[in-house]
């Protein structure tokens, strides 16, 4: 068969590339297999270490922990006890044997001990007095602290002002050049006020008791009830015959 030139290099070229696609398949087919039996392996591997612990070692590990949890504990206690006991006898001094001591022993001890004490209430009062004297200190020096912030934000505060009130004169003195006029910052007046001093009027129109005439009752004073004549007394139409 007689094929041209330039279709001859075509399907070459398709060839090529079919080639080339048939390589690239291979190369992702072999590292899906690769990438599959490392699964394979891994999971084999977790399965194993699954199965290596089983409930009675599970059981025996526990058991263990706890053991050695106790023995922790014990030594710790043991510690806190030994220091405990360093610090009484740094602090208080060895026990005394009181039970079997005379009398010029008991003396002896109650005299340490009453020495031992003053002492500890010298040291007391001596720690006081540096605490009292530091939180003074302290408080002295806050309250100075305190004082000069004041001052400082009364400083800034007058700043501010000042600053402010230069600038509302140079934006009256900037608009007055421009032949603008700012208007000036309005009271808010509630709407509500006029219409209720209206509501008000008409009902007072409206009113049918300032509508009526008003009659003056008679008011009876003290003179008035003096002339009266009394029930007991009788008139003079009455006397005369």
């Amino acid at each position: 068969m007689y094929i041209i030139p330039m279709q001859h290099e075509r399907f070459l070229k398709v060839l090529e590339v079919i080639k080339e696609k048939k390589r690239k398949q291979a190369e992702t087919d072999r590292k899906r297999a690769e990438v599959r039996a490392r699964l394979e392996e891994a999971s084999k591997a977790k399965k194993a270490k699954k199965g290596f612990m089983t409930p009675d070692r599970k059981k025996k590990l526990r058991l263990l922990l706890r053991k050695k949890a106790a023995e922790e504990l014990k030594k710790e206690q043991e510690r806190k006890a030994a220091e405990r006991r360093r610090i009484i006898e740094e602090r208080c001094g060895k026990p005394k044997d009181i039970d079997n001591a005379n009398e010029e022993q008991l003396k002896r001890v109650l005299r340490d001990y009453h020495d031992r004490i003053t002492k500890l209430e010298d040291k007391k009062f001596d720690i006081e007095y540096i605490v009292k004297k530091k939180d003074y200190e302290i408080c002295k020096q806050y309250h100075e602290r305190v004082y000069i912030c004041e001052g400082q934000k009364w400083d800034l505060e007058r700043e501010v002002r000042k600053r402010d009130y230069e600038i509302s004169e140079l934006n009256s003195q900037v608009n007055d050049l421009r032949g603008k006029f700012m208007k000036p910052t309005l009271k808010k007046v509630s709407k509500y006020e006029n219409k209720f001093a209206k509501l008000q009027k008409k009902a007072a129109e409206f009113n049918f008791r300032n509508q009526l005439k008003q009659v003056k009752k008679k008011e009876f004073t003290l003179e008035e009830e003096d002339k009266e004549p009394k029930k007991s007394e009788k008139a003079e139409w009455q006397t005369k015959k």
